[in-house]
């Protein structure tokens, strides 16, 4: 393995690679053990991770940092799958650009908005205004913008569900 960073000298990088083949692959099959998919670029982010530590001489239990590390890269990018996941569950119907049939309907649902419902969404899905600068602009409350939003994305909804 070899470590390309300039910000290590060739005393640290030979300190590193040395690290990397005294514990890879011990590393490696403990991983594998515990049942980490994607083991070897687990390892590989470990070993960048760690290169600091060892540059400052402050590693006095490598293979219990070296697991801790691996562990904590493996928790955090399960965190970030069920992030992902959460968001798309969420996400709009529509991701990409809409089709023109998907525009007349959605044109269609907003039209059908009682008009206070309508402006207020219009602003806030279309002209990307915040709901204080929406409640600024035509001289209501923040809260009162916040229901109406809600009462139309309810009614949208309803709509689509139909």
């Amino acid at each position: 393995m070899t470590f390309g960073s300039d910000r290590l000298d060739d005393h640290e990088r030979r300190g590193l690679s040395q690290m990397y083949g005294q514990y890879s692959d011990w590393l490696s099959a403990r991983l594998r053990h515990l049942g980490v998919a994607g083991v070897d670029d687990v390892v590989q982010e470990t070993y960048l991770r760690i290169a600091p530590y060892q540059a400052r001489g402050e590693v006095r239990h490598p293979k219990s940092l070296l697991l801790r590390i691996a562990t904590n890269l493996v928790a955090e990018e399960g965190r970030r799958t069920q992030r992902q996941r959460r968001h798309a569950a969420t996400a709009p119907l529509w991701t990409d650009a809409p089709s023109q049939t998907e525009t007349v309907l959605l044109k269609q649902l907003v039209l059908k908005l009682p008009q206070p419902e309508r402006d207020i969404f219009m602003l806030s899905r279309f002209g990307s205004l915040t709901n204080e600068q929406i409640a600024a602009r035509l001289d209501l409350s923040v809260k009162t913008v916040e229901r109406r939003i809600t009462r139309a994305l309810k009614q949208v909804d309803a709509q689509l569900r139909r």
